[in-house]
């Protein structure tokens, strides 16, 4: 009887420990951004190049990868730039035009058009008059078109070539691409990146970037 009690007592213990663990991950470390290692200057060198949008502000440097329609980066942009800005955080905005997948468009027209514009303008009205209205009933008047125009074609492709390029090198620091991919550097000068599909995620940007 009493082994039995003292077997009890120890499951009890570890279905304990186990819980704690289990809790600390799901709450916690699974949502923590990575500290990135490996191909730092590759990987800075290629978001520095590519066609970033911000309002040039004085602060720390937030790189996002994003696309009109991704509605978690519609969320971010909305529920945070706000409070960056006013802590002084560059946003510095890469707007994507997905390839098309198995003959399924991930982009239309007007969307190319405006991404080639941001990339060749760094336009930050632009982009704050975009993200203003639906997608679908954006028409991007008065933006050349990209499709047919070879120059902006290539423009709109290396967009895509960013994200093809980066793809391996984060996945090296176990950081999975997904959309918004953040990257940034904190007060010790860590390059720290996440796909910040979730809320959960925010609480650690906000804290590394001062806000």
């Amino acid at each position: 009887m009493n082994r039995l009690k003292l077997w009890a007592g120890l499951a009890l213990v570890l279905g304990v420990l186990v819980g704690g663990v289990w809790a600390y991950w799901n709450f916690e470390l699974r949502w923590r951004p990575k500290t990135i290692t490996k191909h730092q200057a590759e990987i800075a060198a290629i978001l520095q190049a590519s066609g970033w949008v911000s309002p040039n502000l004085p602060g720390k440097k937030l790189y996002m990868v994003s696309f009109r329609t991704c509605p978690d980066c519609i969320r971010f942009k909305d529920e945070q730039f706000p409070d960056l800005h006013k802590a002084n955080v560059d946003t510095r905005v890469i707007e994507i035009a997905r390839r098309d997948v198995n003959g399924v468009a991930k982009s239309t027209p007007a969307e190319r058009a405006t991404v080639a514009q941001l990339w060749i303008t760094r336009d930050w009205k632009l982009l704050n008059a975009w993200h203003a209205v639906p997608p679908a009933a954006w028409k991007a008047t008065g933006i050349p078109p990209a499709d047919g125009d070879m120059a902006r074609t290539a423009v709109v492709e290396a967009g895509r070539s960013t994200v093809d390029r980066l793809k391996p090198l984060l996945k090296d620091n176990g950081v999975n691409f997904a959309y918004p991919l953040l990257v940034w550097w904190n007060d010790k000068g860590e390059m720290k990146s996440c796909a910040c599909e979730k809320r959960e995620t925010y609480r650690f940007v906000r804290k590394e970037l001062g806000v």
